[in-house]
């Protein structure tokens, strides 16, 4: 500890992304002190003027006048002097920098108020004399204003200082003024008054800088303690304010989230509900029926798949979900055994790549089987016949990457960040694919981003796309590296040869 630290153990309290920051208010305000100590020293000036003219006529002609009033003049003037550093330190704007130099000159101030003091007590009767005690008074101050250090290193340059002037007289090498009436002759000169008066001067000095400095380094740690809950209440203010900022947009998101999912819900409920009043009310020829029923069975799957999809997303946002060990090459192979028969309906031709020894991954199965059958499902509805679908599973040191691309209709870049978002369909896809409920992607990008990862897409209009997803291995410690799109993904044919 530097002589001006503060109290080691009030500094280890505070937390360690605030302990450089924080400063006890006596420590700021150190300059304000100097400012204060100058003032105090001007009221010092005038009593010992007084007490002089007092003196003087309480012992007339004992005093040596001229050197008391010297002694006094030197320390007003250097007094103007410090008034004028001080004026000049207050215009640092660097608020450290101030109270360094401020610090300084405190030092300095109480080193050289030290020294006037005991010239002072020589011509006003050395050791006969009661005026040491105010000895005490610039302990005190020292410390208030300084450290525990510091304060007890002026009792020793106090304790010096006295010492010197009371062995210089006792031995005679500088003359002894006496005090008529108040000591008597030669009172000076004992080793039995230097004993007893020089230990009685050091124990008052040592127990006035161990009470006030006890006490400041209280006031201190408290001072300190109170900044820091303050600092810590402001944070936490932020954080409430960020907390209450988050909830009113969950709480928005919520009742969009209701007003879409209602809108989506209730146009194939008015659907089944129209094509059944229309059989029920006889309108529909008995040649139609079959057709309308058809139809009507096509808007509830509809419906159903709608409903499906909210379920998986409710279970996700609500972290319902089984983890275990699982290998994504096997859960793609079933996804695409069921989805082939959909691709060659179409024409499409099915192409999967799958590197061998493919780390496992902690997730829920069904989950990442959700993952390729909807990125799968899309690229085969939004995919013309006759074009092709290439599916990819791959991985790298802390990571698994999956893609899927197609040589489909393709998304413009304005609603490319869009499709992710609940609801969302670009107008391409709703003219190709009427019926969707929109959800799908959104539930494939929060069930990756649930499972530490990320999902992005790359694509052009009439180009097609290519959906790629970065799950973390779970074989290593590591998380999940952030996978960078290969510079030339764009460029290069999205099918071997094509």
């Amino acid at each position: 500890m530097t002589p001006d630290e503060g109290p080691q153990d009030t500094v280890s309290r505070v937390p360690s992304k605030t302990t450089a920051s924080l400063r006890s208010p006596i420590e700021v305000e150190v300059a304000e002190r100097l400012a204060w100590l100058i003032r105090l020293r001007w009221l010092a000036v005038v009593g010992t003027l007084i007490a002089i003219a007092v003196a003087d006529q309480v012992v007339p002609g004992t005093l040596p006048l001229g050197a008391l009033v010297a002694t006094t003049g030197f320390i007003a003037a250097y007094n103007l002097g410090l008034h004028f550093i001080a004026r000049r330190l207050a215009g640092i704007p660097d608020d450290a920098r101030r109270a360094r130099y401020a610090r300084r000159l405190i030092h300095f101030q109480v080193v050289l108020d030290l020294l006037c003091l005991t010239v002072l007590l020589h011509f006003a009767g050395g050791i006969d004399t009661p005026f040491w005690a105010f000895y005490v008074l610039h302990i005190i101050i020292a410390s208030i204003l300084l450290s525990p250090l510091s304060a007890y290193a002026y009792v020793g340059v106090a304790a010096v200082f006295y010492g010197t002037m009371v062995l210089l007289e006792f031995f005679g090498i500088i003359p002894h003024t006496h005090l008529n009436g108040m000591a008597c002759p030669g009172h000076y000169a004992q080793w039995t008054v230097l004993l007893s008066t020089g230990s009685a001067f050091l124990a008052t000095l040592f127990f006035s800088a161990w009470m006030a400095t006890s006490i400041s380094m209280r006031l201190r740690a408290r001072d300190l303690e109170l900044v820091r809950l303050n600092v810590e209440l402001e944070h936490r203010a932020d954080e409430l304010g960020e907390l209450n900022r988050r909830l009113q947009e969950i709480d928005e998101a919520r009742k969009r989230f209701v007003r879409v999912a209602a809108h989506e819900l209730r146009a194939p409920v008015a659907a089944i509900q129209s094509y059944a009043r229309l059989i029920l009310s006889g309108y529909v020829p008995a040649e139609r029926q079959e057709e309308i029923i058809t139809r009507v069975e096509q808007r509830a799957l509809e419906l159903l798949d709608r409903i499906n999809d909210l379920l998986i997303l409710s279970r996700i946002q609500e972290h319902v979900e089984k983890r275990e060990q699982v290998n994504a090459a096997e859960v793609l192979e079933k996804v695409v055994e069921l989805m082939r028969p959909a691709a060659e309906e179409k024409r499409l031709r099915l192409h999967v790549e799958v590197e061998p020894d493919l780390p496992p991954i902690f997730a829920d199965r069904e989950q990442i089987q959700h993952i390729w059958m909807n990125l799968i499902s899309n690229a085969i509805k939004y995919t013309p016949a006759g074009g092709y679908i290439e599916v990819t599973l791959s991985h790298r040191p802390t990571s698994i990457i999956g893609s899927v691309r197609d040589s489909g209709i393709g998304i413009a870049p304005e609603d490319q960040e869009k499709i992710f978002q609940e609801f969302y369909r670009t107008e391409e896809a709703k003219q190709m694919a009427p019926h969707g409920t929109g959800l799908g992607l959104s539930i494939v990008k929060q069930i990756v981003e649930g499972l530490g990862g990320r999902i992005w897409v790359s694509s052009a209009p009439g180009k097609g796309s290519k959906f790629t997803f970065v799950l973390p291995r779970s074989d290593v410690p590591a998380p999940a590296e952030p996978a960078e799109r290969d510079a030339t993904d764009e460029s290069r044919p999205p099918w071997p040869g094509g």
